[in-house]
């Protein structure tokens, strides 16, 4: 919504304050001025002047010689436009006058010519080119016969007018009109409404000689308003209005069309003109269209419509497509001498549900489908037929024809001043809350600290104590609510214990190397089982579908989040960015048969997507590629990080690699597993070699203690001894890893691989495995002999339970 502050002066004086200054009082009552712009930069010394002669000049075919009067002194100028001519009152700016992007103007010499000063067009004036009328797009603008020559032109056309640019929330309809938008500043600014004139003569003449009206569906049409303009004269708007609706986005047209706008954004209220004529019958039948009837609007296209559409009729065919836009076969022409003039009141839902099926959004639709206050719709009408008067001549039969079962009525809200005051830790006095509703103009009574209050029905967003709380609030000012702490606890709030270990593990992840992501928690059919943690399976899961998707892709909520994953690593890589490293913190939902009418379980997840080089330095020439052990170990290092001990199992799952997968454990409960995909599903989802992990989170924050774990510096040196042990090749080399830790302990502190090997100078089905051992005592230098004895200890326990012997 634009506002322009030389319209709203209008209605509330705002002289006494700067654009700036009442823009932020505005947005700190709850409606957001989102910026100001100016209708035009600033000029000087432009005023109106009179041609006295125009004749051709002696060097140039395309330039004019002008005589013009200014009032205090008799220019020549020189002028290019093709519509200048003797007689005209025209804008003039003087030797020495500065235009807009600070373009200074001086006595100069054109083809041999003294030109002392520049006739204007308003583009030249500083108005955008989309706002300026087309009847003088091309050229000079040219005041109307009354202007006085030597006023300024700054006023005239509005060059100093701010617009104030409004984000409205949906529910403050109200502030899609000017008249709305002044009941607002005066309530901040504590001063009075002057309203419009409405006030017409009407004829003998009725108007129901002429029509009738008749709704066949009152839900959707409670009301319909049917004015009669006669001896209507096309012309040129005055020049205040055509500058009232250039500020407010909108290119002048004609007085008729201009009116009809200029009520629609005064009132909030759309009106819709019909050519009487051309309308084609003495009846107006408002219905649901027929499913496949056909109307063109008036931008000249063809619209197919359904049962669901409400139109406006002759009583034959559709004349217009209500609250959206009109019928080209009742346009208002040059010739147009009787007018049809449209106020009704459409229900928002066939307003919306219209806009939907066709495309057509416009500020009558808008309006209509926010709501409109049903005590304006007359009104508008009645305010547009007195700018018919006044502006086109026209003669306004007595009427109007209506049909009416619209409601009017007020909403009543009742509270008591001590629930205010608790709801916003205030001490509002009864007093200050009864200026408070009299500065909103809201009728009320007031029996010591009760209110029952009326609220007007341009107010549609006040229905419940709630509302009216918030309306007292901001009137009050937020900048004075107090500021208190919560009670019960000396501190100001901070993050649970869950919200900090979420954060903690997002820092280790990025920490190595990953980047962080947010997918969509809806995803589709082909997907929607893909990738499922193993921990999930004896769920029973079943995908919850959504009742009214917004589209196919996104019709099931998730049970995983590597699809999704997967799909943005899609997008990257045919977008040659090869080199991914993602992970994802989010719920996925699981529900089961017995449940499904039930909101689903929300299971938190941690997810990771690796593909292409891990490490890539070009100097040193050393490359490294994302693989499984990359992968396991970034999780390991997170289990090391938050001290929960973890074990990975080999697994085969579907849709993973069955020899580069595996599943995690904590206390032999599976919590989720690691892998590479399945080559046929990386094809499927047309991307290149890729590894994930997935965890569930909810199993890790339940093993997480947040006890501190110290261990003092060892003052003792340590001994490192390496084994390699000749195995079957079905031996997990993990189990002897483990089976080496707990025959060591407590001498021995770290057991790691460091080699697997088979190939020559080993027997068939054979490999050997090789560890590094560091012993170490926290209480005293370690002997040979003790070491020896542990080492030979656990070479016999491995020898003896996995058939193995020392590799020399």
């Amino acid at each position: 919504m634009f506002v322009s502050l030389n319209w709203l002066r209008n209605y509330v004086d705002i002289e006494s304050i700067s654009p700036e200054e009442l823009s932020e009082k505005i947005t700190k009552t709850g409606i957001e001025v989102d910026g100001i712009e100016y209708v035009a930069g600033k000029s000087s010394h432009v005023v109106v002047g009179y041609v006295e002669s125009c004749e051709q000049h002696p060097n140039a075919d395309k330039l004019k010689l002008c005589q013009v009067d200014t009032g205090d002194e008799q220019l020549q100028i020189v002028c290019g436009a093709p519509n200048v001519a003797q007689g005209q009152k025209v804008a003039v700016a003087k030797p020495g006058a500065v235009l807009p992007d600070n373009f200074k103007i001086k006595k100069v010499k054109l083809r041999g010519v003294e030109s002392n000063g520049m006739i204007c067009s308003l583009q030249e004036l500083g108005i955008d080119e989309k706002y300026v009328p087309t009847d003088v797009a091309e050229g000079i603008f040219v005041f109307s016969e009354d202007e006085r020559v030597g006023e300024s032109v700054e006023r005239l056309l509005n060059l100093d007018d701010a617009v104030f640019e409004f984000d409205l929330t949906p529910n403050r309809a109200d502030a899609l009109s000017m008249l709305g938008v002044a009941y607002e500043t005066a309530a901040i600014l504590d001063e009075k409404v002057k309203l419009p004139d409405e006030a017409i003569h009407p004829s003998e003449e009725k108007a129901a000689d002429y029509i009738s009206v008749t709704a066949e569906d009152p839900e959707l049409n409670p009301y319909y308003g049917a004015f009669i303009a006669k001896n209507v004269e096309i012309k040129q708007s005055p020049l205040w209005m055509r500058n009232h609706l250039i500020a407010a986005g909108i290119r002048p047209i004609n007085n008729v069309v201009d009116i009809t706008n200029y009520c629609l954004l005064e009132y909030g209220q759309p009106l819709h003109a019909f050519d009487y004529d051309r309308f084609g019958s003495d009846k107006v039948v408002t219905r649901r269209a027929l499913d496949n009837e056909k109307i063109t609007t008036l931008d000249g296209e063809e619209r197919t419509l359904t049962s669901e559409n409400l139109v406006i009729t002759n009583g034959k065919e559709p004349v217009a497509l209500a609250g959206v836009m009109g019928g080209q076969n009742t346009e208002v022409y040059s010739d147009t001498s009787t007018i049809l003039l449209e106020a009704a009141y459409f229900n928002p839902s066939a307003v919306r549900t219209a806009v939907k099926q066709t495309g057509l959004r416009s500020d009558s639709s808008t309006r209509f489908e926010k709501g409109v206050d049903p005590n304006r719709v007359e009104r508008a009408g009645l305010r547009a037929c007195h700018l018919f008067e006044k502006y086109a001549g026209a003669t306004i039969l007595a009427g109007p024809v209506s049909f009416d079962e619209l409601e009017r009525s007020k909403k009543t809200v009742t509270f008591e001043t001590a629930e205010v005051n608790k709801r916003l830790g205030t001490a509002i006095y009864s007093e200050e809350i009864g200026t408070i509703l009299n500065k909103l103009q809201f009728p009320f009574e007031q029996d010591e600290e009760s209110f029952v209050v009326h609220i007007p029905t341009r107010r549609g967003d006040i229905t419940i104590f709630e509302d009216m709380v918030e309306e007292v609030a901001r009137i009050y000012g937020y900048d004075h609510l107090p500021y208190t702490l919560p009670e019960g606890s000396p501190q100001a709030g901070g993050l649970t214990e869950r919200q900090k270990l979420k954060r903690e593990v997002k820092q280790y992840l990025q920490s190595a190397g990953l980047m962080e992501t947010i997918t969509y928690s809806l995803t589709d059919e082909s997907v929607i089982n893909k990738l499922i943690g193993p921990d999930l399976y004896d769920k029973s899961t079943n995908p919850i579908q959504l009742s009214m998707p917004m589209s196919e892709d996104h019709q099931y909520l998730r049970l995983s989040l590597l699809p999704e994953l997967l799909k943005s690593l899609a997008h990257n890589q045919a977008r040659s960015q090869t080199d991914i490293h993602y992970f994802e913190i989010g719920n996925v939902f699981i529900t089961d048969e017995s449940q499904l009418s039930q909101q689903p379980e929300e299971n938190l997840r941690l997810s990771g997507v690796l593909s292409g080089l891990w490490l890539n330095h070009p100097w040193q020439q050393e490359k490294k590629k994302a693989d499984f052990y990359l992968v396991k170990g970034i999780v390991e290092g997170l289990f090391d990080f938050l001290n929960i001990p973890a074990a990975f199992e080999q697994a085969k799952l579907p849709d993973m690699h069955p020899g580069r997968c595996a599943a995690i454990t904590i206390d032999d409960q599976v919590i989720g597993f690691v892998g590479q995909v399945h080559p046929s599903f990386e094809k499927t989802m047309d991307i290149k070699e890729t590894y994930v992990f997935d965890l569930n989170m909810e199993a890790v924050f339940a093993a997480y203690t947040n006890d501190t774990d110290y261990q003092p510096i060892p003052k003792y040196p340590s001994i490192s001894r390496d084994i390699a042990f000749i195995v079957d090749e079905n031996v997990n080399a993990g189990e002897i890893k483990d089976m080496i830790e707990d025959t060591g302990s407590p001498l021995v502190k770290n057991v790691y691989i460091f080699d697997v090997y088979k190939g020559e100078n080993l027997p068939d089905g054979k490999k050997s495995v090789a560890y590094n051992l560091l012993y170490q005592d926290p209480d005293k230098t370690l002997k040979d002999e003790e070491v020896e004895e542990s080492y030979q200890e656990i070479v016999s326990k491995i020898n003896e339970i996995f058939n193995a012997y020392v590799r020399t």
